[in-house]
């Protein structure tokens, strides 16, 4: 008699997300894609170089969307800026106030602490494909900023298209449900500013990552 191997239950994103940010190995699974490993290493140390331009580019009020454990919002408070860190994932959170960051869980696309006086908006590690639909997100992030404000968002090298998947997360005790959301390349950026009423201000490389800053009008 053989066994039928136990079949993984699917839960809600944030909560296998939350399995990955506690250190346990976690992929995420897109049709005809071979399994990525989330980089958790990357985002739990402290800020890097690269991390530290990119934090240079922020300018005043900073929310930091998509926070994550909060490397990048720990930096910017160490820096003097009034900063923010907003996640769907309970243990983004509170892995963030553990660094010393403030963070709230809260949906970009929902109600979010000081909307239309924001001074810069972050988008670090691939945020920009929150929700699968980068043109939507930065509609959004244009009516959190203040006048004049600023995006500072990491984008994939010259070369890669932008693409919208479907996506699941993946760890040995359960499977996410599906959840879209979208890769940029730095070629395409302008594109997508212009529909949201931004403008390229910047574009950046370090340490073979590239970042743009856009401008909300004044």
């Amino acid at each position: 008699m053989s066994l039928a191997r136990p079949v993984s239950p699917v839960l809600p994103v944030d909560e296998v997300f939350a399995h990955a940010l506690r250190g346990e190995p976690t992929y995420v699974v897109t049709a005809g894609v071979d399994p990525a490993r989330l980089p958790v290493d990357d985002w739990t140390r402290t800020a890097d170089a690269a991390d530290r331009v990119l934090v240079g580019l922020c300018r005043g009020a900073t929310l930091d969307i998509g926070c994550g454990p909060g490397r990048l919002t720990a930096e910017l408070t160490a820096r003097g800026h009034v900063a923010l860190g907003i996640d769907l994932v309970h243990e983004s959170v509170h892995q963030t106030i553990r660094r010393g960051g403030a963070a709230l869980r809260r949906d970009v696309f929902g109600p979010v602490p000081g909307e239309g006086r924001w001074r810069t908006a972050l988008l670090a590690d691939g945020n920009i494909g929150i929700g699968g639909d980068p043109g939507a997100l930065l509609l959004r992030i244009r009516r959190l900023l203040a006048r004049g404000g600023r995006v500072v968002v990491e984008v994939a090298p010259p070369g890669i298209a932008t693409q919208r998947v479907t996506a699941r997360l993946a760890c040995a005790c359960s499977v996410s449900a599906p959840f879209p959301w979208a890769v940029v390349g730095v070629d395409d950026v302008p594109r997508l500013a212009a529909g949201a009423g931004l403008v390229e201000a910047d574009r950046v490389r370090a340490a073979g990552r590239w970042a743009v800053v856009l401008r909300s009008p004044r």
